[in-house]
Order: C-alpha cells, then sequence, then structure tokens
C-alpha cells in the first residue's frame, strides 16, 4: 500500500477532515477511514461493504468491468491453460511459482498428508445418512481442531504451515467422505499414485469390488474446476474467514467458518441453481420460451449461469471451462441426459442471440462447471462441497496473508442504529 499525494476532504458543518488516499498496484485509490470515528465522531453507512477495502491483500486481483483475474499477477487463463491445481496452490501459498524441486516437495507434502485421523471415520458416521454433504463438511472440519492439536497454536509459524497443507491435503478426503456417507457406499482412502484431481474422482466414484481408472479428460477437468474456483478476492466467505481469523480462532474453525457462509444459495450455490434451472426448461423444444421469459422485464425469471454480479463484461474463467466442457460432453456424451442436452442447446441459442450479447450475458464459470459436475455424475448436493475444496487453498492463503499484517486488529463493523432511544423498564403489572 502506497500512500499518494491526494487527500479526501470530509465536512460535516462547519468542520472538515481531511483523510489519507492509498494507490494500489492495481484498482482504484482508496480513502483512509481508519480514524474518522476518533477524529469525526461519525461512522460510514456501507451495507454489503461493496465500496469499502477491509484489508490490505497481495493475493488476488479483479477488475470486474474488464473482465480480468489475477492470482499474484497471472491472469486465471494462462494459470488454466498451462498449470495446474497444486502448483496455482503453491502460487497462491507463498506468492511466486514454484522451481520443479519446490513444487515436487510442496506436492509431496500435500499427498503424504491426504488421510485422515482414523477416530474421524466415526464421528462422520454420527450424521444421518440423509445429512447434506456441506453439513457434514462444516463439522468434519471443524472438528479437525478436536484430532490435530499440534496444528491449532496460530502464534507459532511452523503450525500454521502444517495446517495450511492439512486443510488442503485433506478436504478432498473429506469431500469424498460426505459423497460416500450421502448414497451408502463405504469410504474410500486416498491414493498416494495418484494425483490431486484424479485421487478426489477414484474416492468419489471407486467401490471396493471393481477396478477404477480415472480418465485424463476427467481428471484434467476436475484440475480446472479446482484451479477456477481457486481464489476470488474478499468475497463473503472469504470475509468470513478473515472475520473469524481476526479474533485469534484455530485455522480448522476459521476454515469451517468459511464452508458455512459459501453454504449459502446467494455464494456457492450458484451451479446448482444452474442444474436445477435447466431440469426446470426440462427439453430442448421449451428453451425458446424461456429465452423469451428472461427477456421480459416483467417476469422475474433470470437464466442462471448467466452474466455475473462482479464480471460486468465476461467472466475469464468461462473460456476454459467451456472448453473443459466441450471435451467432457465428447467423451461421456449427452445423448442419455436431457439436461446435458438442454444445456448444449441453451448455450447455442443465447450466444447467437443479440439481446444476450448487448447485456452482456455470456455462460459463466458457474453454468459449464455445472455441466462438467453433472456428465461426470456427481448429484447438485456435491457442487457446493466441491467448490469448499477448491476454495479452501485460497481462503487459507487469506488467512495466512492475515495473520502476518501488522495492521491486524480484531474485526468490529459498525451499524446505524434504529431502534428505540432509551426507555425505563416498566413493571409488568403497569404494562
Amino acid at each position: 500500500m502506497a500512500d499518494t499525494d491526494k487527500t479526501a476532504t470530509l465536512t460535516l458543518g462547519n468542520e472538515s477532515w481531511e483523510l489519507p488516499v492509498h494507490s494500489p498496484t492495481e484498482g482504484p485509490d482508496v480513502v483512509d477511514i481508519g480514524k474518522l470515528y476518533a477524529r469525526a465522531g461519525v461512522f460510514t453507512y456501507d451495507p454489503g461493504f461493496t465500496s469499502t477495502a477491509a484489508c490490505e491483500s497481495a493475493i488476488t486481483y479483479i477488475d470486474g468491468d474488464e473482465g480480468i483475474l489475477l492470482h499474484r499477477g497471472y491472469p486465471i487463463g494462462q494459470l488454466a491453460e498451462k498449470s495446474h491445481y497444486l502448483e496455482v496452490c503453491y502460487l497462491l501459498l507463498y506468492g511466486d511459482l514454484p522451481s520443479a524441486e519446490q513444487l515436487e516437495d510442496f506436492e509431496n507434502r500435500v499427498t503424504m498428508h491426504t488421510m485422515i485421523h482414523e477416530q474421524m471415520h466415526n464421528f462422520t458416521r454420527g450424521f444421518r445418512r440423509d445429512a447434506h454433504p456441506m453439513a457434514i463438511m462444516v463439522g468434519m472440519v471443524g472438528a479437525m481442531s478436536a484430532f490435530y492439536h499440534d496444528s491449532t497454536d496460530i502464534s507459532d509459524p511452523w503450525q500454521r504451515e502444517v495446517a495450511s497443507i492439512r486443510l488442503i491435503a485433506k478436504m478432498p478426503t473429506i469431500a469424498a467422505m460426505a459423497y460416500k456417507y450421502s448414497i451408502g457406499q463405504p469410504f474410500v482412502y486416498p491414493s498416494n499414485a495418484l494425483d490431486y484431481a484424479s485421487n478426489f474422482l477414484k474416492m468419489c466414484f471407486s467401490v471396493p469390488a471393481e477396478e477404477y481408472h480415472v480418465d485424463p479428460i476427467l481428471a484434467r477437468a476436475m484440475d480446472r474446476i479446482f484451479t477456477l474456483h481457486a481464489d476470488h478476492e474478499q468475497n463473503a466467505s472469504t470475509s468470513t474467514v478473515r472475520l473469524a481469523s481476526s479474533s485469534g480462532a484455530n485455522p480448522f474453525a476459521c476454515i469451517a467458518a468459511g464452508i458455512a457462509c459459501l453454504w449459502g444459495p446467494a455464494h456457492g450455490g450458484a451451479n446448482q441453481a444452474c442444474l436445477e434451472m435447466l431440469r426446470e426448461i426440462g427439453s430442448v423444444d421449451r428453451i425458446p420460451e424461456f429465452i423469451a421469459r428472461a427477456k421480459d422485464k416483467n417476469d422475474p425469471f433470470r437464466l442462471m449461469g448467466f452474466g455475473h454480479r462482479v464480471y460486468k463484461n465476461f467472466d475469464p474463467r468461462a473460456t476454459v471451462m467451456k472448453q473443459s466442457a466441450d471435451e467432457v460432453l465428447e467423451l461421456l456424451g449427452v445423448e442419455n441426459n436431457p439436461t446435458l442436452q438442454v444445456a448444449k442447446e441453451l448455450e447455442k441459442q443465447a450466444l447467437a442471440d443479440p439481446y444476450f450479447a448487448e447485456k452482456k450475458l455470456f455462460p459463466n464459470v458457474d453454468f459449464y462447471s455445472g455441466i462438467i459436475l453433472e456428465a461426470m455424475g456427481f448429484p447438485t448436493s456435491m457442487f457446493t462441497p466441491i467448490f469448499a475444496l477448491s476454495r479452501t487453498v485460497g481462503w487459507v492463503a487469506q488467512w495466512k496473508e492475515q495473520l502476518s499484517d501488522p495492521a491486524l486488529k480484531i474485526g468490529r463493523p459498525r451499524q446505524l442504529y434504529t431502534g428505540p432511544s432509551m426507555r425505563d423498564y416498566v413493571e409488568v403489572e403497569n404494562r
């Protein structure tokens, strides 16, 4: 963060205050109001914190108007096309792309931590059989602090490092266990011979009675889903992790808090909502009807998976994800899946319609990732757990960065109070 020669002036009545302005490496200047209340006795009001920078970060930058997403300065398209998930994890955690030796060491450390404490299997079996996989994820990750006491001291840099590796390594195992438990199949142990994405697919889809071989096209598509969801700046779940961390909570509690926030349908459920919309459409011949509804300003229906709250131009992640979707659908086919048939035709008709081009309502990453996960055989209840698995490294990187920030203080948002003024208690017989 660099100060500029500029200042902002706030005037209230006959008094004025000069506020410092900071200049980021990318993005708009930031007015520093950190001492505003102490100096002027007023708060600012910003519902949703959409105009407030709550932290200083060097991890991820988004320019929604231009369709830019950078991790440590690298465009997401290049990372998704040329790199792979664990290399991106290293980049997010440590700031630079690794050398070959550094990457090999990092991959080995993650691989050696993929198993979970055996007693956690018993913990998982305590959930009801119909428990949502996200409920299991929240509980399991929060419970890690009860099983891994040697990596909960946030003041110890080595324990922070161990906790980071454990979370990244064990999250696929936990997510796969949540899935297996929900369908009544036995848990599958991780395999050190497989890469990160292949290992996850094997833990989800293999059974003890049969040999299972991971198709490299599916593994690559899964790896891209992980990569494209690895971090997304100060979104709701990341901000939740940072807020929990500011209290000094242990790392597993902080990440569990992020998972709980991601569970909300307005955040992590977008690809699930997209698949549910495709099922509502039902058949290819009904697509024109739903496109017409999407254009009708008086109809509340909206095409899920098109456009993005942050990206006002196009979603830079969608181009790479579309390539994976095309590869997966070519491999697995869509002939026997009406939902995927609707998805392919809807994409075709929407991209050819001038209305969507003018409104910049292009298919986003959630549209394509939902298609891929559906084709692979995942139920929609697993879409958000896979999102949580992918985003874990981003949460961990943000958590580690915050703990090393000398300006760290416990989060304490203010409020615009509109309740009653002070009043005296009235005895019950006099009310």
